[in-house]
């Protein structure tokens, strides 16, 4: 849109406050982060695979029943059996693994589907957070160069009115030494010159504080655009016409509206979670690998160890899951308030602004045949006071009436 004031500085400072802006920048993090936050949750629907290997130098005390056994060794009777030799456990003694586990849960009702539609929901709201960040940064930019461009404008019409402040001073001095005017009419004109020269440090001032503020939106230090935009420009033409459409496919755009919209969706994909939450759990697992004492017996098929089956998690009471449900449900109803309010804020402020632009385009053109009218006035004015015919007087209130 700002191409339509056709003005290459303002399209300029655009395009580089798109990539230098520090809070768009972490806007697109925060986007980031949504997106990282999202894999995470998705990962939770993929099987989980571990490896493990380790090694372990132990000793048992003998003390213990397990202890005095290891280390007791040799040959024992059993009546009716007859002798028993049982080998003698080296304590201490070595061991190392090498193994792996792997698990699944599979969404029998919808916990993990519901848990990332929230998740890409959330991502939804960080990224037209993003695009509110971009909007509201694209608008100042230009807005703050519009505010330059007319404090410039309004310090060169100073400039100007003191230029015709200076004549009117020198042709009443004139008129003055001819005795054809008093005193009062050369005190008048020197105060209105010093009121006009008051103004120029304002206009100065806003000056001065428009290139701050775009070298702060294009994450610059304070002074770092006086050089490219010290010197006068002209204002942006207006467009006669703005193309919005229909306003509710105007307000359809707005990043509020779609962050929102994201909002109450990942708040409704919340409850799907909630209620899953009442429902059992099944995880599939397994695990297994080898174990030996010495490292040449670890490959034997005897070294093997291994376990899997299913696991089942049933809430049986959990007043607190419950609860949740309930809780989720109220934060929906409370997204879904703000999504309608954030609609029809947005119709009022879209109709507000069409009206705005109406009025202005309306005022811009009387003001224009306004200025026409007031030189043309000052020029009557000066004429006649040239000649005689009105008091010197006259001739300021026109010239302060086309100031204005």
């Amino acid at each position: 849109w700002w191409r339509q004031f056709h003005d290459p500085v303002l399209s300029s400072l655009i395009e580089r406050s798109i990539s230098a802006n520090l809070d768009l920048r972490a806007a697109v993090l925060r986007s980031q982060e949504a997106l990282a936050q999202r894999d995470i949750t998705a990962a939770g629907a993929l099987p989980t695979l571990s490896a493990n290997a380790s090694y372990n130098r132990e000793r048992i005390s003998e003390s213990t029943p397990e202890g005095a056994l290891i280390g007791s060794g040799g040959s024992f009777s059993i009546p009716g059996v007859g002798s028993v030799g049982i080998p003698r456990i080296p304590n201490p003694f070595n061991q190392l693994q090498l193994g792996g586990a792997a698990s699944w849960e599979p969404d029998l009702f919808g916990r993990l589907r519901r848990s990332i539609e929230a998740a890409n929901a959330n991502v939804q709201v960080s990224v037209e957070d993003q695009h509110a960040v971009q909007v509201s940064l694209l608008a100042r930019v230009a807005q703050s160069y519009i505010a330059l461009r007319s404090a410039q404008a309004r310090r060169a019409i100073a400039n100007d009115n003191l230029a015709t402040i200076d004549e009117l001073l020198d042709l009443t001095r004139q008129r003055l030494a001819a005795g054809m005017s008093t005193e009062l009419d050369v005190r008048n004109a020197l105060a209105q010159r010093a009121q006009t020269r008051a103004s120029l440090p304002a206009f100065d001032l806003q000056i001065s504080q428009s290139i701050h503020t775009l070298s702060d939106l294009l994450g610059l230090e304070p002074e770092a655009l006086r050089t490219q935009l010290t010197a006068a420009a002209p204002i942006p033409p207006v467009p006669s016409q703005v193309p919005i459409g229909l306003p509710a496919q105007l307000a359809r755009r707005r990043p509020d509206i779609r962050q929102a919209e994201a909002s109450l969706h990942a708040a409704t994909a919340q409850i799907g979670v909630a209620v899953a939450n009442l429902f059992p759990r099944l995880t599939l697992s397994a695990s297994g690998g080898v174990q030996s004492e010495t490292l040449s017996t670890l490959a034997r098929w005897s070294s093997l160890f291994g376990s899997m089956g299913p696991s089942l998690q049933l809430p049986v009471f959990d007043r607190g899951a419950w609860k949740t449900v309930h809780l989720d449900s109220l934060k929906a109803q409370e997204a879904a308030l703000s999504y309608q309010a954030t609609v029809l804020n947005a119709l009022h402020e879209v109709e507000d602004a069409v009206a705005a632009y109406s009025a202005d385009q309306q005022q811009r053109a009387w003001l224009a045949d306004a200025v026409t009218q007031n030189r043309a006035a000052l020029a009557l004015a000066r004429q006649r006071y040239q000649g005689g015919v009105t008091e010197f007087l006259n001739v300021l209130d026109a010239q302060r009436t086309l100031q204005q």
